[in-house]
C-alpha cells in the first residue's frame, strides 16, 4: 500500500515539474516571439504602407517618394514598381534597427498568399542570429545605387498577373558581407504593386 501510494506522489511529483517546464518554455517563447511595436509616424491609408519612427532618414525619404507617386491622378506604375523595390530592401537588409529574427521587415510590401512563406524563410535565414545585443554587428543600408525595370509576367497560382522585375543594388554604412544587390519580381492586382518574389545576387 505504501509503495503505491509512494509510486502515486512520484508520478504527481513528475507531472508537476513537467507542467512547470513546459509553462516556462511557453513563456520564454511568447517573449521572443512577441511582435516589436512602434509608433507610426506616416501613412499611405488608401495603400496600407506605414512610416515608423524607427525607421531611417533614407526610408522615409523613398516613402515620401511613394507618397508623391501615388497621390498623382495617374500613377505612373513603373515609378511606384522602383519605389516599392527601394522601401523593400531598405527595411528589409536594415537590421540593425529590429529587435529579434521574428521583427522582419518591409512584410507591408509583400504579396498576402505568400507573405507568411516569406516570413519564415527569412526568420531561418536573414535574421537567423537576430539579438538585442550589439546592434553594431548589424547592417543599416545607406543609399540605393541604381534600380532597372523591365515589363514581365507572373504566374500564381495558375493566373497570370501583369509584372516587373526589378534589379536593384545598394550600399551599407558599414561592409558586413552581405547582399548588395537583388531581383524582384512585382505583380499588379487590382491598383495595388506587390513583391512577390526577391533573390539576392552574388556580385561578380
Amino acid at each position: 500500500m505504501k509503495k503505491k501510494y509512494r509510486m502515486l506522489l512520484n508520478i504527481i511529483f513528475i507531472l508537476i515539474i513537467l507542467f512547470i517546464i513546459l509553462l516556462i518554455a511557453f513563456k520564454l517563447g511568447s517573449y521572443f516571439k512577441k511582435e516589436a511595436t512602434y509608433e507610426v509616424v506616416d501613412n499611405i491609408s488608401e495603400y496600407n504602407y506605414t512610416l515608423d519612427d524607427r525607421d531611417t532618414k533614407l526610408m522615409s525619404k523613398e516613402f515620401n517618394n511613394l507618397k508623391n507617386i501615388l497621390k498623382q491622378d495617374e500613377i505612373n506604375y513603373e515609378e511606384y514598381a522602383k519605389s516599392i523595390s527601394k522601401l523593400f530592401i531598405i527595411d528589409l537588409f536594415t537590421i540593425a534597427n529590429k529587435e529579434n529574427k521574428y521583427d522582419v521587415g518591409s512584410l507591408e510590401y509583400v504579396y498576402p498568399k505568400v507573405v507568411d512563406n516569406f516570413k519564415l524563410h527569412v526568420e531561418d535565414t536573414l535574421y537567423k542570429y537576430i539579438t538585442e545585443d550589439d546592434k553594431e554587428k548589424y547592417p543599416i543600408v545607406k543609399e540605393i545605387v541604381e534600380s532597372n525595370i523591365e515589363d514581365t509576367t507572373y504566374t500564381y497560382e495558375k493566373k497570370e498577373y501583369p509584372a516587373y522585375k526589378v534589379t536593384i543594388s545598394w550600399h551599407y554604412e558599414k561592409d558586413l558581407g552581405y547582399y548588395t544587390k537583388g531581383e524582384l519580381i512585382l505583380i499588379k492586382e487590382d491598383n495595388k504593386l506587390y513583391v512577390v518574389q526577391f533573390k539576392g545576387v552574388e556580385e561578380n
